[in-house]
């Protein structure tokens, strides 16, 4: 979504950590982890579970937090996983946090050879 580059980076991962606080949600994108799928196709996935008004929801929610990209050929609805969120989550929070702990791991492995 073109208005997400226009927020402030917090709200923009405000709107992220939001759409990913449902596992609902989260398992849509494991859904889409290795290939698109249809619409039709995720609300099958939960029928019995969810009605298709709901999941249409959930996917709206992703959609507007960038996590989800729409693509319309014919009468499907194709919906792709951007990482593209996903990797400026990790860049931001995770990555800084493990090159401490693999740095930790190698004084730990030195001082045990020691």
């Amino acid at each position: 979504m073109l208005y997400l580059y226009n927020m402030s980076t917090t709200d923009r991962f405000d709107i992220i950590f939001k759409a990913l606080a449902d596992g609902r949600r989260r398992e849509i994108l494991d859904l889409l982890r290795d290939a698109p799928k249809t619409t039709g196709e995720l609300c099958a996935h939960f029928a019995r579970e969810l009605d298709r008004c709901t999941v249409m929801q959930h996917l709206s929610v992703l959609e507007n937090a960038d996590l989800l990209i729409v693509q319309r050929k014919g009468k499907f609805r194709w919906n792709h996983l951007n990482p593209l969120p996903l990797k400026e989550i990790s860049d931001r929070w995770i990555q800084p946090r493990a090159r401490g702990a693999v740095q930790l791991l190698a004084k730990l492995k030195k001082d045990l050879e020691d």
